[in-house]
């Protein structure tokens, strides 16, 4: 993934070393600069580019310094932060750079070796941010330990109306349910049934995040994934497989001194969902989540899928065949529609 980095320097011959130090970088679209020669300039090329990770700021410019710079910096984009690059390294800037948000401190002549360690532990910290807000957003996670940054940009109001939005997008969803697993409440503990399903969802997340998916919600022992963007349809089978596999090789003995082997039924659809947030304003209980017809039947396919089945439509068939072996298994009638969906079993 591309970081965006602006550098604020009124030196010319700055930009020309960052282009120079970073050129394989550059030619990679590893980093893409944007540069500026004070901090009025840095400000209208925030403005410009919201897409920015990270600001190199100087501190003595002409028309706003980069200790200024630093104060107007979350006013505009309060994830994006700032590490400044500067010759003047005495203890009291370098105190007032961090009272004032800077994330770290390099001196000129500077190291590059080191400027590029400082930049990937920023740019790191900024992920971290941009996860953890996209994390709320998707997941309703509303109590959490963030900084004051993310509880700014929470408060924001293009991030409040974000919210809000609905839009129609291209997916794959994936339930996967691990069959007969509430006949093992009536045999152990409460504790015991919940640590172990516990386990389990968190073998079947490790594979679904692996292929860039997400958890949508848990329902009882199912999940409820959804896969976006470019191949989302062969992630998604990519992860089912994955699942299978890891579920298979999983033993755990019962404190009753049975074995138990958990074995998965899964459904997979893909087309236009409608994703937005879903529930009750009143009682503030929302959840980022994917509603339509593809969401419908991808779960009516797994409900009909026998253990250690991953079933498909013939829609979805065509556009995976050449990747993946399957077997057509024939009409089937699901709930809700007219005429019956011919169906096909993933095998490998």
């Amino acid at each position: 993934m591309m970081a965006k980095i602006l550098v604020v320097d009124d030196e010319a011959d700055m930009e020309l070393l960052i282009k120079q130090k970073f050129r394989r970088k550059i030619r990679d679209n590893t980093y893409e600069f944007v540069f500026a020669q004070n901090g009025v300039e840095a400000l209208q090329k925030l403005q410009e580019h919201p897409d920015l990770d990270l600001v190199l700021t100087d501190i003595n410019m002409p028309e706003m310094d980069g200790l200024t710079l630093l104060t107007k910096i979350p006013e505009v984009s309060p994830i994006i932060k700032a590490v400044i690059v500067s010759a003047y390294g005495d203890m009291e800037n370098i105190r007032t750079a961090m009272n004032r948000g800077a994330y770290d401190f390099i001196c000129k002549p500077v190291d590059f070796e080191d400027l590029e360690v400082t930049m990937n532990k920023t740019l790191q910290h900024v992920n971290q941010m941009r996860t953890t807000l996209q994390a709320i957003k998707e997941n309703n996670i509303l109590k959490m330990y963030v900084d004051e940054s993310v509880l700014s940009f929470m408060t924001h109001t293009e991030f409040e109306t974000s919210l809000l939005l609905n839009e129609s997008v291209e997916a794959t969803v994936m339930f996967i349910d691990i069959c007969g697993f509430t006949a093992i409440s009536e045999h152990v503990s409460a504790n015991e049934v919940v640590n172990l399903l516990n386990k389990l969802f968190d073998l079947m997340v490790n594979e679904i995040t692996d292929q860039d998916g997400h958890v949508d919600k848990f329902l009882g022992d199912a999940v409820m994934a959804v896969f976006q963007g470019q191949y989302h349809l062969d992630r998604c089978v990519e992860a089912a497989l994955a699942v299978r596999k890891k579920l298979c090789s999983f033993e755990e003995t019962l404190s009753d001194g049975r074995v138990y082997k958990p074995e998965v039924s899964i459904g997979i659809n893909a087309g236009e969902v409608i994703s937005g947030n879903i529930g009750s304003s009143s009682l503030r209980r929302l959840d980022y989540t994917v509603i339509g017809d593809p969401v419908n039947v991808a779960q009516r396919l797994q409900s009909v899928a026998q253990p250690g089945q991953i079933l498909i439509t013939d829609k979805s068939f065509e556009k995976i065949k050449e990747s993946f072996v399957c077997k057509p298994i024939g009409e089937i009638s699901l709930k809700n529609k007219s005429h019956p969906v011919m169906t096909y079993e993933v095998l490998e």
